[in-house]
């Protein structure tokens, strides 16, 4: 059955709270076992409606769970999606204040999409992904859960707005004419030593194949990518779990570097 709204406004609220105060809550999969997948992107949605009416402006969206590895590491089997805030974007060499605006935090390397068109579904095409793209650029997410030991279930991490918690936006840009996106190799460090290897395969055989699913995805819930959005298309590589004091560097084959520390 169908969470009624008060439920889903109650979570919702729930989950915006706990990221404004750095706690945590109890897996809405414990609290509400029937809890649908459509109930979570509700959930989400009232998430989202309280970050914007507390003043914050919505310019992208995420997609998460795409490679294999971070399904095994999160026990999902299926890709979700999530909304991206002006307040979540820091720009290249950033210092994130770990230790002060984030709960459990873990990074992981991806591409990001910024768009020149809308897209829509049904029917999008990886054509169309890359006809809409203005460039593309390297990426860090830091994801972070307000679920309580990152014990999440799909459910659980499609209401917690896809477990997002910060971007990390590079300097350098690429057209994704010029690039074979699925053969793009990534090299992430972690304070200096080398930590993860992958590729632009590793996000659902390509990032284009990753965009083409959430354009389509959204698009049965009545919603679109618009022109000028960042779109995060997926991680390429492990979850690390990151804390004050740690540095990650990241270089994409053929696009460029992206650098974070964490305070």
């Amino acid at each position: 059955m169908d969470l009624d709204k008060n439920k889903i406004t109650s979570f919702g609220d729930a989950l915006y709270d706990a990221m404004s105060s750095r706690t945590t809550i109890e897996p809405l999969t414990e609290q509400e076992p029937d809890i649908t997948i459509e109930d979570a992107y509700q959930v989400s949605l009232r998430m989202l409606e309280r970050r914007l009416g507390a003043g914050e402006t919505m310019i992208g969206k995420k997609i998460g769970v795409t490679s294999k590895v971070v399904m095994d590491m999160l026990n999902v089997r299926q890709p979700d999606f999530g909304f991206l805030t002006d307040t979540m974007v820091y720009g290249n060499s950033a210092e994130i204040p770990a230790s002060t605006a984030l709960i459990q935090p873990k990074a992981e390397g991806e591409i990001a999409f910024v768009l020149k068109q809308d897209l829509g579904g049904p029917g999008v095409t990886n054509a169309d992904v890359i006809a809409a793209t203005d460039f593309v650029i390297p990426c860090f997410e830091i994801v972070d859960s307000r679920i309580r030991d990152w014990e999440i279930k799909i459910q659980d991490t499609i209401a917690d707005n896809a477990s997002c918690g910060a971007i990390v936006l590079g300097d350098a840009a690429a057209s994704p004419l010029d690039l074979d996106l699925a053969t793009c190799g990534i090299v992430v460090t972690l304070n200096g030593e080398i930590i993860s290897t992958g590729a632009g395969a590793a996000a659902m055989g390509s990032p284009v194949n990753a965009v083409a699913w959430l354009a389509n995805t959204l698009g049965a819930h009545g919603m679109e990518l618009r022109a000028g959005e960042i779109i995060l298309s997926g991680s390429l590589v492990p979850l690390q779990g990151i804390k004050a004091g740690d540095s990650m560097h990241m270089e994409i084959g053929g696009i460029g570097q992206a650098a974070v520390r964490f305070t």
